[in-house]
Parts: C-alpha cells; sequence; structure tokens
C-alpha cells in the first residue's frame, strides 16, 4: 500500500527536528502550533513510528528513527525545491520561495522596499528575510538555510560567490554640536582623540577600527552597541562619534535629534555591498531574476537611499 504523507507534513518535520519545538518551529515556517502538532501526528501514523520523545527541559528530541528519518526528509525537500525551480526554468516563469539574508545595519533601509519592488512584478514569488551579522549569513549560506545574503565583500570565504552592486565609502556619524560638526571632511587623525561609538559587530568593527590602525592610532572606545538604531542614538546625544558606510534616509536619530554624516579621509577602503551564494548552489531562473533585479534596484537608489553621492 503506498504511503501518503505530503510535502508539507514533511516540512513540519523537519523544522521541529531543527529547532527542537513545536513553537519555534511554528515561527519558522509561519504556521500555527497546532497545525504542526496536527501534522506530525498525521506523518506519525503514516510512517508507523515515533518520530520524536518529549522532554520538559528539552523540549522535542528526534527518537532514533526520527534522527534517520530527519535527513532523508531533508532531502526531499531539497529535491522538491530542485523541481520546483526547473519546472519554472522550463516553463519560463518566475515563482516560488526565496529565502534572503541581510547584514542587520543596513537590512530596515534596503530589504522592504527591494523585496516590494521585486514582488510587484513577481506575484508569484514568497520572499522570506532573515538580518544578521557577517559570520551568520556566512553560516545560513553554507547549511542552505538562505538562497541569497545581502552584505558587505567583508572576508569572504572562498566558498561563496560575491555579485558586487555599489562601493561605499566611509561616514563619520557625529552630533551636530561636536566640534567637528563643521567640517567638510575628517580624518582618523583628528577623530582619535574623541570617544567613539563602535558598531560592535563580528568583521564589521575589525574595519572601523582599521582604519587607526594602519595611521599608528588607536581609537578611544566609549561605547559598543551591536544595533544601529542604538548607535546613532548614542552618537545624537553626545556620546561619542561613529563609522558607518550607510546613510540613513534622514539625518536624525530614532529619539528625534539631528545628526550629521562626514567623509572619512585618507581614501580608507570602501565597503562593496553585493549579493552573496554558495559556489554550489545552482542559480535557477528565480535566482538569476532577483540578482539582475536587486543590481538596478540598489543603483537607481544608491544616491537618495544609501547617501553615495554628495
Amino acid at each position: 500500500m503506498p504511503l501518503r504523507y505530503t510535502l508539507r507534513q514533511l516540512e513540519y518535520f523537519v523544522a521541529v527536528g531543527e529547532t527542537g519545538s513545536i513553537a519555534a518551529a511554528s515561527q519558522q515556517v509561519n504556521v500555527s502550533s497546532p497545525s504542526i502538532s496536527a501534522g506530525i501526528s498525521q506523518l506519525e501514523e503514516e510512517l508507523g513510528v515515533k518520530l520524536f520523545v518529549r522532554y520538559h527541559a528539552q523540549g522535542l528530541t528526534p527518537t532514533l528513527a526520527g534522527r534517520k528519518l530527519l535527513d532523508h526528509a531533508q532531502t526531499v525537500l531539497r529535491q522538491a525545491a530542485a523541481l520546483r525551480d526547473l519546472a519554472g526554468d522550463l516553463s519560463g516563469s518566475i515563482r516560488g520561495p526565496l529565502a534572503i539574508g541581510c547584514l542587520s545595519t543596513f537590512a530596515q533601509i534596503v530589504l522592504p522596499g527591494l523585496r516590494r519592488s521585486f514582488v510587484e512584478q513577481h506575484g508569484e514569488v514568497r520572499i522570506s528575510q532573515v538580518e544578521a551579522d557577517q559570520a551568520e549569513l556566512f553560516s545560513l549560506l553554507r547549511q542552505a538555510k538562505i538562497d541569497l545574503a545581502l552584505s558587505y565583500d567583508l572576508d569572504l570565504p572562498a566558498d561563496l560567490l560575491f555579485f558586487p552592486i555599489v562601493a561605499l565609502p566611509p561616514l563619520v556619524a557625529i552630533s551636530e554640536d561636536h566640534p567637528l560638526a563643521e567640517l567638510s571632511e575628517v580624518s582618523v587623525q583628528q577623530l582619535a582623540p574623541y570617544p567613539m561609538v563602535l558598531l560592535d559587530l563580528p568583521l564589521s568593527s575589525d574595519y572601523f577600527l582599521s582604519f587607526f590602525a594602519k595611521a599608528g592610532l588607536r581609537a578611544n572606545i566609549a561605547e559598543r552597541t551591536r544595533d544601529m538604531a542604538v548607535m546613532r542614538s548614542l552618537v545624537a546625544n553626545g556620546f561619542g562619534y561613529s563609522i558607518v558606510n550607510v546613510r540613513p534616509l534622514h539625518d536624525v536619530a530614532p529619539d528625534g535629534k539631528p545628526m550629521r554624516f562626514i567623509p572619512l579621509t585618507g581614501r580608507p577602503r570602501p565597503m562593496t555591498l553585493g549579493l552573496m551564494m554558495g559556489k554550489g548552489t545552482e542559480r535557477t531562473r528565480l535566482h538569476r531574476a532577483f540578482i539582475s533585479h536587486a543590481r538596478d534596484w540598489i543603483e537607481a537608489q544608491s544616491s537618495q537611499l544609501l547617501g553615495t553621492d554628495p
């Protein structure tokens, strides 16, 4: 008698296996917890095996059978996705799910508008997004949890491809009443004596501090934060300057206080914003369409959105 289970049930099974709980799986696949519980129960009944054991302190743990079936279920889902992508290529259509990662420092500025403009042209595409730091994006791509990632050309590993879009020179973020605020450009020599609010993200912080190291100086780090919005508010309230590569749409911190952005002199290396994907990842028609669209959209928006023009 043929087995009767659905790809959706396998998706729920894999989500619970990867996250260790129904609640976390519910968030991952954007489906209610009761639906996931029902789907797994139906799958267990159809397969005739128990897939999980519940522990109060540890959540759900796969049984021996569950662990063996989890790898196969992941393979089936990957093959189903490849079949869907191939069908889209053969039919000439652009459709299906697309998981996009984005560096957290500029996700709020770039990704929502880019997503909206793409799905307006391709209504059968379903995009999901995740914001992360650079190291986390590398990991998500390698685990095939995302298809593409918007990020910088910063310490790129050999196993990832990078499609450059626009170069972004560093800018000094500073409060309106800072002693250097009236300058048209500023050097690391001028900045070094003043307190710095460091955007303390993996790899990014090393990039910002390298400007001082190359000049034989050390930054006077007074505050650290991993949050772009918090950094802007600290700067605007006089806790120090900071260095960024993406300029907000408005020179106002989240708490409403004004701030300024001044070019950094000395020919510091710019960051190049672009798209990353795994080298072994097949570029489907959907991937190619998104890469092309992202290039056109970001280049068109760069002056206003990213502050690349004076």
